[in-house]
């Protein structure tokens, strides 16, 4: 359950009544898209509806029957989230696009390369380019739509390549947990040796590899790594 402190407003006006629910934002467009796919404990902050949620005034059962037509809290938050509006503050407006945002340049930075060096381009390169576009982050849209948007965009300004390296790793058998949970995500092969050290083959973005390196090189100073 979101708590009260970070949750939002979801606002419906109707018959000259506000009803108010107390929401989780993260989840807002999840449940928008598919409320049968939101646990509605995670999505409300409070198992009630209200004319004025900051002051606690409540409507009566019987206003609440009169304007939806139920008493059931998620069909009532459906409605809520379909015909009203997502009241934010200043504050709470402007982190969460600068979250959104951040998610954003991670996601480029980390799977994107400019096709001339295979290499990431900086944070700071991303994040001037994004400004220069003008992307307007949107904190209820997807991320994988807007990461689709803002690249679209980005590659107007910056070259950007996503393309996939397959590395192949040669890992102490004293590293082979850490080396496993750290990799099995891109793995496309493994296999001990007869000297008792792990091999593994991943395929992943070619931004991620020298992250993924330097993760597998903490693990042991003593793997040898090789791109194939």
């Amino acid at each position: 359950m979101v708590s009260l402190d970070n949750s939002v407003l979801a606002r419906m006006e109707k018959g000259g009544k506000r009803y108010e629910l107390l929401v989780d934002p993260d989840l807002v467009d999840d449940f928008k898209n598919d409320p049968k796919s939101v646990n509605l404990d995670d999505f409300l902050a409070m198992d009630e509806v209200f004319h004025d949620a900051r002051s606690g005034e409540r409507p009566t059962e019987e206003a609440i029957e009169n304007t939806f037509q139920t008493q059931d809290i998620l069909q009532i938050a459906i409605m809520i989230l379909e015909k009203g509006s997502i009241q934010l503050t200043t504050g709470q407006r402007k982190e969460m696009v600068e979250r959104m945002r951040q998610q954003i340049i991670h996601h480029i930075h980390s799977q994107a390369v400019d096709p001339k060096s295979k290499s990431p381009h900086p944070r700071t390169r991303i994040e001037l380019a994004l400004d220069e576009s003008r992307y307007s982050v949107d904190p209820f849209k997807k991320l994988d739509l807007q990461i689709k948007e803002a690249i679209d965009k980005l590659k107007i300004l910056i070259p950007l390549s996503f393309e996939t390296i397959r590395l192949a790793f040669r890992v102490p058998g004293t590293g082979y947990g850490s080396a496993h949970r750290l990799l099995r995500q891109y793995q496309v092969k493994e296999g001990w040796l007869e000297d008792g050290s792990w091999a593994c083959v991943i395929d992943c973005p070619a931004g991620m590899k020298g992250e993924i390196i330097g993760m597998i090189m903490k693990v042991s100073n003593q793997t040898e790594v090789k791109e194939m």
